[in-house]
Order: C-alpha cells, then structure tokens, then sequence
C-alpha cells in the first residue's frame, strides 16, 4: 500500500530553506519560495502572548503618530537593488489623506499609505521592530529598535495596535503590471522639452512625466540634451568617494512602493564587498547592488533658485534605484562644490 506523504507547510519550508540557508534574508527567502515577506511573517504569528509576531491593525495614520514615543530608532527603506537605513528620532510626523511626513533632522520620510496594507510587530534575534508591508505582501517601511529605544512605548505601541484576529495566513494580491512605455514617435519632444526648461520646482517634474505619457527612463532619452548627461553605471562609486573626500554633505533617496528614505549629511565610510557598495557609517548605512545599475544619469532641473543637479541610477526594468543630490534647502541655490563634483564624474 502506498503511503500519503503531506506537502510541507510554508512554515516547514521556509525552516527547511533557512537551514540551508543560515545567512540568508527573508526577502531572499520569499523569492525563492516564491511567497512574500509577509505570509513568511504570518507563519509565526500564533496568537499567542508569547508570539514572535503580532499582526497589527491597519490603523497606520494613527500608529504612526505613536512612532515617535519609540525615541532613538533605526529606519530601513529598500528596493531591489538599494537598502538604505538611517538612526534617530521620528519627529513632525504628519498625515494628510494617503500621504504622511517624517520631517526630523534625521530620518525624513515621504509616506505613501496607500500602498501599505499589512503591519506587524516582529522579534527576531533579540532584536524588535515594526514593518510594514504592501498589498501583494512586499515590503515598505521598517522600524528597528535600538538598544537606547525605549522598549516600554514599544509594548504599549504594540497593545494598542494589535489586531482583533492574528492570522497565520495572508491573502495577498498580485502586484499590476506596469504600464508599457508609449512609443517615442507619439511624444510631444519639443513641447516637453520646453515644459521641463520652463519648470520653477523639482516638483514639477511627475507632473510633466503624466502630462506627456513619458516613463522615468524615456524623460531622461528625450528631455532637453543640455540639461541630461548619462554616465557609466559605476559612477555612483566615483561620486561617493569624491563627496567623502571633500567633506561634501549629499542627500541620499531611497524608494519603496510606499515610502521614499532620505538621508542628507556626509558619506564618509566608503566599503565594496561583493556584489555590494556600502556607506558604513555610525548614523547611516547604504547597500546598493552595483551590478543591478543599468543606467546612470545627471539630470538638471531648472527651479526658482537656479539649477537642481542629480545623479540618478536605475535598473534595466527603469526602475529607480536611488537618487544622489548635494546637500540644500528651498530657497538656497545649489552649491558649486556639488556641481563640480558632479561635472567631474
């Protein structure tokens, strides 16, 4: 008689994965067992007090106004090819409709909540947090506590937040397609050309993107040839490197689906280890897959204080890695020193 053998468990085969797997992340994890971080995350949820994960509610405007209760924390924002992660303390945070607003000296954040779906409360080797996940289970946000945290507002967070059932389960939804690019010869070049040399804020430009039916990528092809510059996919070394040296403070963008991370100051700990180029410092870290960056630009755009000038790197789908300015405030012109550097790569 033939014996009935039961297929493992996601639960099963994520501890079969990691077992074979020791160093290995959970974002690693969910791509090869083809899941999510977040029904990953849900099968340790037991419901129990003891529980190593508590699934929150998803009462996020409110919870995130208790965030800065917390104190002195870690942020962590990624994409595929960039994980950025910045110490301190939430402050000024806001939210108006689906758009929130961390605005500290430190960690500044740009929120975008509708995109985050899930929230959980996870313990992990000694270590604490809260992350926040969209609606086909990816991840957004994440919050880690520090040693200096102050664990006693984390307890009361996560008693006010914790949702009347405790899932072990997710249902997650596919994330959509994303549109396909519309064809060069149906773009109005010269008139958005005109538009972008016309802008008065680096604002403007998400704007003129949905004005002209224009991707991020094919702006950058078909913008004002004055204005773009591409680069050599390695150049964000090169620009780094040239800003630590100098003592040049930079401000660093990171995106999610549902948040974009900001760190502005210096760079100073320049380390390559494999595939990785990291900034190792004290306050902040920064991960960025080089061999992930298809496309390097400079982009110029004109505001009421002069010429914004970036370094934009984007993977070979034309998704945005991470953007690279130097260091400025509304009102005040770039400095010189930025784009110099910058003409320098």
């Amino acid at each position: 008689m033939e014996t009935f053998t039961a297929p493992l468990t996601l639960a099963e085969r994520w501890q079969q994965y990691q077992q074979e797997n020791p160093k290995s992340r959970i974002r690693d994890a969910a791509r090869a067992l083809s899941t999510s971080e977040a029904e990953l995350l849900a099968t340790r949820c037991t419901g129990l007090a003891d529980s190593p994960v508590t699934f929150l509610s998803n009462d996020f405007r409110a919870l995130l106004k208790q965030v800065p209760t917390l104190g002195r924390v870690m942020a962590l924002t990624r994409n595929d090819s960039a994980v950025h992660e910045r110490k301190g303390e939430y402050q000024k945070v806001s939210v108006n409709g689906h758009v929130g607003l961390v605005l500290g000296e430190d960690i500044d954040l740009r929120l975008f909540l509708g995109h985050w779906e899930f929230g959980f409360a996870v313990e992990e080797n000694g270590r604490r947090s809260l992350q926040f996940f969209a609606a086909d289970g990816e991840a957004v946000h994440k919050i880690y506590l520090l040693e200096e945290s102050n664990h006693m507002a984390y307890d009361a967070l996560v008693t006010q937040f914790r949702a009347v059932g405790q899932p072990a389960t997710l249902s997650t939804q596919p994330t959509p397609a994303p549109t396909p690019e519309a064809d060069d010869a149906t773009i109005d070049v010269e008139g958005f050309r005109a538009a972008w040399r016309g802008m008065t804020d680096t604002h403007e430009f998400f704007g003129l993107l949905r004005q002209f039916n224009v991707s991020r990528t094919q702006a950058l092809r078909l913008g004002p040839p004055e204005l773009l510059r591409q680069l050599d996919s390695t150049a964000i070394d090169q620009a780094l490197r040239l800003a630590s040296e100098q003592q040049l403070a930079v401000m660093i963008f990171v995106a999610s689906r549902g948040c974009i991370q900001i760190h502005t100051g210096l760079t100073e700990r320049i380390v390559p280890t494999g595939p990785w180029l990291n900034v190792l410092d004290p306050e902040f870290n920064l991960h960025l897959k080089v061999g992930d960056v298809a496309q390097a630009w400079v982009v110029q755009k004109p505001t009421a204080d002069g010429i914004v000038t970036s370094v934009e790197l984007y993977d070979a789908a034309g998704n945005n890695v991470l953007l690279l300015f130097g260091k400025r405030k509304p009102g005040q012109p770039e400095l010189t020193a930025w784009r110099e550097l910058v003409a320098a790569l």
